[in-house]
């Protein structure tokens, strides 16, 4: 963990989490194959590249919606990062986190597995210096899947009553939550956290959203700025 402060955080603050992109999918492997050409992926060869750039080409969407959302909405001082990636070997890293294809390959060769201890220690250790860095007024906010343990089981063990997600999120799949956070970051309203301790995770599947509007897609990518320096926890 590299960034600090001399004093707790103030007040109520909001942090989010974001699940990673996934790394066994199409994209990723094309952006990773030794001599791919295209831009994105030169880029990660010879000098590196934003965690959060890279994880939205791969992701495309999804985590371009949670990536978006995280900036609008996070509540937290100039000297800490609004958000963080869970990496399956890496805990706990900034999306402005400049990383090269060998640093990608080290923080994503895990398991996103709570019984895989390696996972789970380098998690727990991160969440627990973010616990200490916010303190009890900070509300921790999963972006995430919440219907499995892979996130939720160690997250809760150290934030506990303190550790939110969006209440929308119930029921829907992967794009329909990262359309409906686009949405959120066009109308600028949020969505509404509950407590995941003790949550029902599980339900019936909402109304299908209406088309997201091409240009909406492109124009929150494009414009979307670095909301902190570049720390890792």
């Amino acid at each position: 963990m590299s960034f600090s402060t001399d004093n707790p955080v103030p007040g109520p603050r909001r942090v989010f989490l974001l699940s990673p992109a996934n790394m066994a999918g199409i994209r990723a492997r094309f952006v990773m194959r030794e001599g791919a050409n295209f831009e994105i992926a030169v880029r990660l060869r010879e000098r590196g590249v934003s965690l959060g750039e890279l994880f939205s080409f791969i992701s495309g969407l999804y985590f371009r919606g949670k990536l978006a959302y995280a900036r609008t909405f996070c509540d937290v001082p100039p000297n800490i990062d609004g958000a963080f990636v869970i990496t399956s070997s890496g805990g706990l890293v900034s999306p402005d986190a400049i990383v090269t294809l060998e640093r990608l390959q080290e923080i994503s060769s895990g398991n996103l597995d709570p019984k895989d201890p390696y996972y789970r220690r380098l998690l727990e250790r991160d969440a627990q210096s973010l616990a200490g860095i916010c303190g009890k007024s900070c509300e921790i906010v999963l972006l995430g899947s919440i219907a499995t343990p892979k996130y939720v089981e160690p997250l809760l063990t150290v934030f506990g009553e303190h550790l939110m997600f969006p209440a929308e999120f119930v029921g829907r799949g992967d794009m329909s939550r990262g359309g409906l956070m686009l949405r959120r970051v066009q109308s600028g309203e949020s969505l509404t956290y509950v407590p995941l301790l003790g949550a029902t995770r599980h339900g019936p599947r909402p109304p299908k959203l209406a088309p997201l509007p091409r240009k909406l897609t492109s124009s929150v990518a494009c414009a979307i700025p670095p909301t902190r320096s570049p720390n890792r926890l």
